[in-house]
């Protein structure tokens, strides 16, 4: 079953009271909170609020999105455990990190080693909270490939690691659907949206490739998340014509 949902980091220009207001209004499910504006890494008192006023306004909470990256963030000022406790304070089922901060034709062996390792460390911390880690498809990561994803599914095998996915950017439908095939196992949410080239278009542009997407997803055993990202033009309005679209897609797995 999927339930529909938003990436608050869509609107990072919103408060969380009006994001909240949008997606009831759109009748969406729940919300992935932003760790960079909306709920700030390691502020406890932010977390609890907006969990409380999502929860008031009957949505669930899908996701902390942190900007954790894995291998990199600690170097960079960011320390997991301020991420981590936040994430237990908004009372989120997941943590969504990076798989580093390079790609994987950049990271070498050692670079990669760090990223899983690192990995590792999380996932057990996160796990004693009963918060599962998700790794995004992104560029300049780990995941930036459907076969170096699928290599560090395996090197992470027998964690609490899973894997969002997004239709990679200039990318053949094909190798969509490749990608998000194999990493079905181990799915957690996915992020929806709808790109030419480099390119944001509306949702309802990509129905038939998101009408695959699903029928794909819907095959793992667990629950997920479809969330939007990346609206066009980062426009209220051409948000609630991509929810209405969401919503269409989604019904029939309900």
């Amino acid at each position: 079953m999927f339930k529909n949902g938003l990436v608050s980091v869509s609107f990072r220009n919103f408060s969380p009271e009006k994001i909240i207001k949008m997606c009831v209004k759109a009748g969406l499910d729940g919300i992935e909170w932003g760790g960079d504006i909306h709920v700030p890494h390691g502020n406890l008192q932010a977390a609890a609020i907006v969990r409380q006023m999502t929860i008031d306004a009957g949505l669930h909470i899908a996701a902390y999105g942190s900007y954790y990256r894995a291998g990199a963030g600690e170097q960079a000022g960011l320390a997991f455990e301020d991420v981590l406790a936040s994430a237990i304070e908004l009372k989120t089922p997941t943590i969504r990190v990076w798989a580093g901060g390079q790609g994987s034709a950049d990271a070498g062996e050692a670079g990669r080693i760090s990223v899983i390792n690192d990995l590792r460390r999380i996932a057990e911390t996160a796990s004693k909270a009963d918060i599962s880690i998700s790794l995004e498809f992104h560029s300049g990561t780990l995941t930036d490939t459907n076969a170096s994803a699928i290599r560090l599914m395996d090197e992470l095998s027998g964690t609490n690691v899973f894997f969002y996915w997004q239709p990679p950017v200039s990318q053949s439908f094909e190798y969509c659907c490749e990608g998000l095939s194999a990493v079905l196992p181990r799915l957690s949410n996915i992020h929806a949206f709808h790109w030419m080239n480099t390119e944001r278009r509306p949702l309802a542009e990509g129905i038939p490739n998101w009408k695959k997407y699903l029928e794909i997803a819907a095959a793992a055993v667990k629950d997920h998340y479809v969330m939007l990202e990346f609206i066009l033009d980062d426009s209220e309005t051409r948000f609630y014509a991509d929810a209405a679209i969401l919503k269409e897609l989604t019904e029939p797995y309900d």
